[in-house]
């Protein structure tokens, strides 16, 4: 009597492999190639955040919307964190956590520049009534803002959960602030030119100088996923993200 060969079980796909502080491993190539996409999206996001500041600045001014200066300042910032990050990843630096806790501290104090002004700014113009006229240039700048900064945030705090780099995840974060940020500034300019509601604009300052608070402090702690080093000596020693 011959017998049907008996099928074992396949035993399931090992999990990925992890260190002994529960964080992702990267090989090098990958670490790189995460490396300079982080890179190249940095210098996307300057050359935006220099056009960009320019107009709002200059709208701003000409309107007498305290919104649209802190909007034009805060690109400048963002366009030195993005800097930063392309200083982070450059040449030996991009395998040293020595560097990492640098830019990250780097990108932390442009949230912390941000907020003082704004608020000051803000509270001045409500205190003084200040009325800013209607800008339809800020306003069209505001809504491209509103639409491309959010593609640009979500895809470099992703690179920075993938690296472990809570300085690159930072940036992307200011990426999406500067998304808040155009979202305030855009329903401010058009409550005043619509409705005359004129202290929406300082409202929203206010509000994106509270937000710029929160996330200085996020960034200047390293808040962000970790993955273990590429260099052997060295091991991650912060709460890793899922």
């Amino acid at each position: 009597m011959s017998s049907a060969p008996v099928e074992l079980p396949t035993p399931p796909a090992a999990p990925p492999r992890l260190d002994p502080a529960g964080a992702r491993s990267l090989s090098r190539a990958e670490f790189e190639r995460l490396a300079v996409r982080a890179r190249f999206l940095s210098w996307l996001s300057l050359a935006w955040m220099t056009a960009e500041g320019a107009v709002a600045i200059t709208a701003g001014v000409l309107a007498g919307s305290i919104a649209l200066i802190g909007f034009g300042i805060d690109s400048g910032i963002e366009g030195f964190a993005s800097l930063v990050i392309v200083w982070r990843f450059t040449g030996a630096r991009m395998f040293s956590d020595r560097a990492e806790e640098r830019a990250q501290k780097l990108v932390a104090i442009q949230f912390f520049l941000l907020a003082p002004y704004v608020a000051t700014e803000a509270i001045l113009h409500l205190v003084h009534a200040d009325r800013p006229e209607t800008s339809w240039l800020g306003i069209g700048l505001a809504a491209s803002s509103v639409i491309g900064m959010p593609l640009l945030g979500i895809a470099k705090r992703r690179i920075g959960d993938q690296l472990g780099s809570a300085a690159t995840k930072g940036e992307g974060m200011q990426n999406m602030l500067c998304a808040y940020l155009a979202g305030g500034v855009l329903l401010g300019l058009l409550g005043n030119a619509l409705f005359g509601l004129w202290w929406l604009d300082p409202a929203a300052a206010l509000a994106i100088a509270a937000v710029a608070v929160r996330e200085g402090r996020g960034s200047w702690r390293g808040e962000g996923c970790c993955v273990t080093s590429i260099v052997p000596d060295e091991r991650c020693d912060k709460a890793c993200c899922d």
